[in-house]
């Protein structure tokens, strides 16, 4: 694989993972059309309009927007040509059932002086000790295990690795926050981020902080025009450069001669001959498409799914920002509850975004388009009747925010879909979970599965089930990586990091 002569490069799925790939083999001269079954670009990362209001139906937290301007780059174009990012600040605001709120701010500063005023000036110092230390894990991680591709997991052996065992790294996630911290508020504002990777903060490794990066230090943005702008503006920069994004085309099969993929023939029988294909759908769905499946020696994992309720109202709340977390009591018993005992959250943690916050053309004059996620087993861990339990959980979930200084919340929000993990895995989700498969040890970096088929020279996946792995900044570079993989851009970037001196191997 990595032919420099392969042409036309047929893209399966128009996801952010999808979008991306096609962005970076546009740029290297390859002919590029996308295929999307779904109306809109966008996969996990889209919109929906509702009754004159705009709902966020996948991602809501955007980071690391330079990698955003990395895949306008590839076609020659620019994020601020198409998107009008707004930084957010607070990036989030966490309640606790004590009644204590603190404002969770990017700037260092502002942090600072946010955690000295509820948690003393001991507290502030932990801080900028932890600012640091997280720092360092993701400049250490960046390159060479978030932003590279694996063929073996002898590939571990650099020198980074050796300076994220020294990090503690390896260590645990929580154990590691809470050299820093002793206040157990702060310890869950800067661990909670492990349930987007589908991990216990108490289990998780320690080098999974880095997602605690992206949130608390790089800084967490807002597209104006909702979430689903950044695919919308993607497909638009691709047609600009040439490429062909076609919406409202489902897949049937790949035609194969031997260990080559010709042809994607579509449902309505069009034949779309081909030099390759990219597969930026579900994982479970690309193996299908290939008639393969990954060879492991144990089952893969899923992360925990998500009930998310979608609404609208007439009020505005003070205690309610962009993004809005409201921390139960049970934080532990949580994650067993939901990760390994496939029951409902006893004292639920919700996550509240209210994009017309920063946002306010997404709704009419005077209404506020709310959705609440709520974590939940996925449909492996909890065999769960979501159609009879769902009108119910949402009734619960409306009380337990009211009851926690959102007066009137159950009576006055509108809520005009109920999503459940049965709801996930009707749109084509294994295990009913958007959050794909779960970061354990073995399915992470040379462990996760594989970008590349086995038997299979000219097809290659992206997305958030293979690696890096699940969220915006990781499904963006999956797709650059699957582009990698056929050009021949990622041997090429490794005989240069190869032939560079070991000074510098060390340090880059």
């Amino acid at each position: 694989m990595g032919d420099s002569g392969v042409g036309h490069v047929v893209v399966v799925g128009a996801g952010l993972a999808g979008l991306s790939a096609a962005a970076h083999l546009l740029g290297s001269g390859r002919r590029v059309t996308v295929l999307e079954r779904r109306p809109d670009p966008g996969g996990r990362v889209a919109d929906d309009e509702r009754a004159g209001h705009t709902v966020e139906t996948g991602a809501s937290v955007l980071t690391m927007p330079e990698l955003l301007d990395e895949t306008f780059a590839a076609v020659g174009d620019t994020t601020a040509a198409w998107l009008d990012l707004v930084r957010l600040d607070p990036a989030y605001r966490a309640h606790f059932v004590d009644g204590s709120t603190v404002a969770l701010h990017t700037d260092a500063e502002a942090m600072e002086a946010e955690i000295e005023s509820v948690a003393g000036p001991g507290e502030a110092a932990g801080y900028r000790r932890l600012r640091r230390w997280l720092t360092a894990l993701y400049e250490v991680q960046r390159d060479r295990f978030i932003g590279s591709d694996f063929d073996s997991p002898l590939e571990l052996a650099r020198p980074e690795l050796m300076r994220l065992a020294v990090l503690g790294g390896f260590g645990r996630l929580g154990p590691a926050i809470g050299r820093f911290l002793r206040d157990d508020r702060l310890r869950r504002l800067f661990s909670f981020q492990s349930l987007y990777a589908g991990l216990d903060p108490a289990r998780a490794l320690a080098a999974y902080a880095v997602i605690a990066y992206m949130d608390t230090v790089a800084g967490v943005y807002h597209p104006r025009g909702g979430m689903g702008a950044l695919a919308r503006a993607l497909a638009g920069a691709l047609g600009r450069a040439g490429g062909e994004v076609r919406t409202g085309t489902r897949v049937a099969r790949l035609e194969r001669a031997s260990s080559q993929v010709s042809a994607v023939v579509t449902a309505e029988g069009e034949r779309l001959a081909c030099d390759a294909v990219v597969l930026a759908t579900d994982l479970t769905t690309a193996y299908a498409l290939l008639r393969a499946r990954p060879r492991r020696p144990v089952p893969l994992r899923y992360s925990p799914s998500a009930v998310v309720l979608h609404g609208s109202t007439h009020r505005d709340w003070p205690a309610l920002d962009h993004h809005t977390l409201f921390f139960g009591g049970a934080w532990r018993r949580t994650f067993a509850e939901i990760a390994r005992e496939g029951r409902l959250m006893s004292d639920p943690s919700l996550l509240v975004t209210r994009p017309t916050a920063t946002d306010p053309g997404l709704a009419p004059p005077g209404r506020q388009v709310l959705s609440v996620l709520a974590p939940a087993p996925n449909l492996h861990t909890g065999r769960l009747d979501w159609p009879g339990l769902a009108p119910a959980y949402r009734d619960e979930l409306l009380r337990t925010l009211a009851g926690r200084g959102l007066d009137g919340f159950a009576d006055d929000v509108e809520i005009d879909e109920v999503v459940t993990p049965r709801t996930w895995a009707e749109r084509g989700l294994a295990a009913g979970t958007p959050f794909s498969l779960s970061h354990t040890l073995v399915q992470t970096g040379p462990f996760r599965p594989a970008n590349r088929v086995r038997g299979i020279d000219n097809a290659v996946l992206a997305g958030c089930g293979t690696v890096p792995g699940v969220g915006i900044p990781p499904v963006l570079i999956s797709g650059r990586l699957a582009a990698a993989r056929l050009t021949g851009a990622h041997r090429a970037r490794r005989r240069s990091r190869a032939s560079a001196p070991s000074s510098v191997r060390s340090t880059s």
